[in-house]
C-alpha cells in the first residue's frame, strides 16, 4: 500500500508520543514511535557518494530512487493510508524529504515552554537517578552537580534541547514555515478537541472525534536505552498539566531560560 506519510518533529517533552497516541485513534493514521527511518535515508544519502564505483560514475536518479524505495519499504506492512514519522532530525533534513517525497512536507512540530522543558528534563533525571546514572552524568560530572548546570548542559547546540530548538528556528529561517504546524503542549492537554481540529485543517484530512478520555498509548519503546525512567509514559487522560518551572528550577533559572522558547 502507497502511504501518504508527514513528519512529527519538534522540542523534546513538549508532548509528542501523547500526540502520536491521540493521532492513532483514527483508524486512517499509524503514527511511529521514535523512529529510525531518517537515520536510514540519511545514511544511504550521505554513503551513496563514498563508493568509488559512484564517484566514477554518479547517477543522482538512481540515489532519489532508492531513498524513496527505501521509505516506501520502512512502512510497507503498514495497513493504514497515512503514516506521521517521528523524530526530531526531521527538520534538520526537509530538502532531503522533500525531494524524496516528492511534494512539500508537512510537519506537526510540538513546542512547550523551555523552562518547562527543563523542569521535565530535571524531574526525569531526580526519578533515574534513585536507581541509576542518568544521561550525560558520566560524561559531564561536574556540570551535572547542580541544576542549573544540567539546565546548561542540556541547553548546549549539540544536546537534546538545544539541538531541537535550533533544528526547529533554522527550518523557520530556511523558508519552510507553511510546511510547519506548531502543537504548544499547554494547549494540546488544556484544549485537545480544538488542537487536533486544528491540525486536521492543517493536513487537509476530514475531520475525527477522538476520545481524550481514554487514550491508549500504542507506541512502545524500551525507554532503557534512552536512559531515561518512563521517559515515553502517557496518561490515559488528556487534562490540563500546570507549570511547574519554578518550584522545579527556582525563578532565577526561568527567567534564564524564558527568552529561549521558541514563539
Amino acid at each position: 500500500m502507497a502511504q501518504t506519510i508527514h513528519f512529527i518533529s519538534g522540542l523534546p517533552r513538549s508532548g509528542s508520543t501523547l500526540l502520536c497516541n491521540i493521532l492513532a485513534q483514527n483508524p486512517r493514521f499509524h503514527a511511529t514511535h521514535t523512529s529510525g527511518c531518517l537515520e536510514i535515508l540519511f545514511a544511504v544519502r550521505n554513503q551513496w557518494d563514498q563508493l568509488s564505483e559512484h564517484q566514477a560514475h554518479p547517477n543522482d536518479a538512481a540515489k532519489l530512487r532508492v531513498l524513496r524505495g527505501a521509505l516506501a519499504a520502512y512502512f510497507a506492512d503498514v495497513e493504514r493510508p497515512l503514516v506521521f514519522d517521528k523524530s526530531r532530525g526531521w527538520l534538520a533534513h526537509l530538502e532531503m524529504a522533500e525531494e524524496v517525497l516528492g511534494r512539500p512536507a508537512k510537519v506537526l512540530v510540538p513546542i512547550r515552554g523551555i523552562p518547562d522543558v527543563l523542569a521535565s528534563f530535571e524531574k526525569l533525571h531526580r526519578e533515574t537517578a534513585k536507581i541509576r546514572q542518568p544521561p550525560g552524568e558520566a560524561k559531564n560530572y561536574s556540570q551535572f552537580q547542580s541544576v542549573a548546570g544540567r539546565c546548561e548542559s542540556w541547553c548546549r547546540p549539540d544536546q537534546v534541547v538545544g539541538l531541537a530548538r535550533t533544528r526547529i528556528l533554522d527550518a523557520l529561517q530556511r523558508g519552510f514555515g507553511s510546511r510547519l504546524h506548531l502543537v504548544r503542549f499547554d494547549r494540546l492537554t488544556a484544549n485537545p478537541a480544538d488542537t487536533l481540529r486544528a491540525i486536521y485543517d492543517f493536513l487537509g484530512e476530514p475531520q475525527f472525534e477522538h476520545d481524550f478520555a481514554n487514550v491508549e498509548q500504542v507506541t512502545a519503546e524500551d525507554d532503557a536505552v534512552h536512559g531515561y525512567v518512563n521517559l515515553h509514559a502517557i496518561r490515559p487522560q488528556v487534562t490540563p498539566v500546570p507549570s511547574r518551572s519554578l518550584e522545579v528550577l527556582g525563578e532565577a533559572l526561568v527567567r534564564k531560560y524564558a527568552p529561549l522558547n521558541v514563539v
